[in-house]
């Protein structure tokens, strides 16, 4: 691979060339020979690249989400402006998992491939539906980091967040720390996933050597049924919004916004956006600088919709490829976590990946799935970008109106 590709370039090398390998393996090479291959060479480096992103989980939640926590700004000052935007961004992020795990549910991508199971792996108990509630809150941060519980940290990260809000200035130097820890995370993730292009390789070519082709249709209809997803966030859940709540003309904003969307689609990073997205809204859509100054950049770290819709339909992909049935209770906790995790997803390209290795692993779901979505994230990363960065402007379109405050003759024109 050439040192000038792009990373994106690589990985979709090494699945291409992880796919030839195993194909050829699987149909003319012995047994034998697959299994040396696969214990000596691609086990070795597929587990390199796994242990590589469960190593920056728990750092990476805590820190990211203390820093997003703690953007909210002067709660006092904010006022109902603050409450309805996070209102807002919370109740959709809920919203667009819900109806990802709706359709994973009706379509069953992962239906009619059953890979085994590592020799590791231990299902996990449901709990009863109340005790998930109840169990968020930690008895002790420092035990649920140690054990990985990521409800209770995604708890206790916000509280701090929180609470560093509300002291002020004099919590500046610690949040910096923790804003300085964080830019050190998401640097680590770069340095992971250049190991990426190998790990795709190697898990890839393990499955197929294992399954031959019959891998690949499942991963198409994995990809097809969140595509399906994200458009239906855009056109129904925020063209109703913007309808209902926001009491405007959807297609209005739709006609003014597309360049933004194009920005997002070819970025694949919400926060490369943030500058576009604040001249459209306060140029095009009528919005006071006042308002989108705030809830756009708060929406780059906090609302996650089509991050979410993604870790949704691939937690139930990956567990019905492993043959795992996931519990009614189980099904309430992707919920849970996804919701709260769109908190601390950095608004860079491949973090949502991370965040989905956090979902699959409060739900006892096995990560070596991960290899398998990766092969296909890079068109869904650039899709799910622009789901993002739309949810951050329907929410300042619908919070501005609400608070008399948007120009409905600008918005209009």
């Amino acid at each position: 691979m050439k040192n000038n590709m792009s990373l994106a370039n690589k990985v979709l090398f090494g699945l291409i060339a992880g796919i030839g390998f195993g194909i050829i393996a699987h149909a003319f090479l012995t047994a034998g020979f697959n299994d040396l291959v696969v214990k000596w060479v691609l086990n070795p480096v597929g587990n390199v690249f796994l242990r590589g992103i469960k190593l920056i989980v728990v750092p990476l939640v805590l820190c990211s989400l203390i820093s997003g926590a703690a953007s909210i700004g002067d709660i006092k000052k904010l006022g109902r402006v603050g409450g309805k935007i996070i209102s807002y961004y919370m109740l959709t992020t809920a919203l667009a998992v819900t109806i990802a795990l709706i359709f994973a549910n009706l379509v069953n991508p992962g239906i009619g491939l059953n890979m085994p199971l590592p020799t590791e792996y231990k299902a996990a108990e449901a709990p009863f539906v109340m005790d998930i509630f109840v169990n968020m809150i930690p008895t002790n941060p420092l035990e649920s980091l140690v054990k990985g519980d990521m409800l209770q940290i995604i708890v206790f990260a916000i509280l701090f967040g929180v609470s560093i809000t509300l002291i002020g200035e004099r919590a500046k130097p610690l949040l910096n720390i923790v804003n300085q820890a964080n830019e050190v995370m998401i640097k680590i993730i770069g340095i992971v996933m250049l190991t990426a292009p190998y790990g795709v390789f190697a898990l890839i070519s393990k499955v197929l050597i294992a399954q031959g082709l019959e891998v690949l249709l499942p991963l198409l209809k994995y990809a097809f049924t969140i595509l399906f997803v994200l458009l239906l966030q855009i056109l129904l859940v925020y063209g109703g919004a913007l309808k209902i709540l926001g009491k405007v003309n959807p297609i209005k904003f739709f006609k003014k916004f597309w360049t933004v969307m194009v920005v997002a689609f070819s970025t694949s990073s919400s926060n490369a956006t943030i500058p576009v997205n604040l001249n459209v809204c306060q140029t095009k859509l009528g919005i006071p600088e006042s308002i989108s100054s705030f809830t756009i950049p708060l929406g780059a770290t906090i609302n996650m919709d089509g991050t979410a819709i993604m870790q949704g339909v691939a937690a139930v992909f990956i567990a019905q490829l492993f043959g795992v049935d996931l519990s009614f209770q189980q099904q309430i906790m992707i919920i849970l976590t996804a919701t709260l995790a769109s908190i601390g997803t950095a608004g860079v390209p491949g973090a949502g990946i991370v965040m989905l290795a956090m979902v699959l692993q409060q739900i006892g779901i096995p990560l070596e799935g991960i290899a398998i979505v990766l092969s296909v994230d890079r068109i869904i990363d650039m899709c799910r970008t622009v789901v993002n960065i739309t949810g951050d402007a329907v929410g300042t379109v619908i919070v501005s109106n609400s608070e008399k405050e948007l120009d409905l003759e600008v918005y209009n024109s």
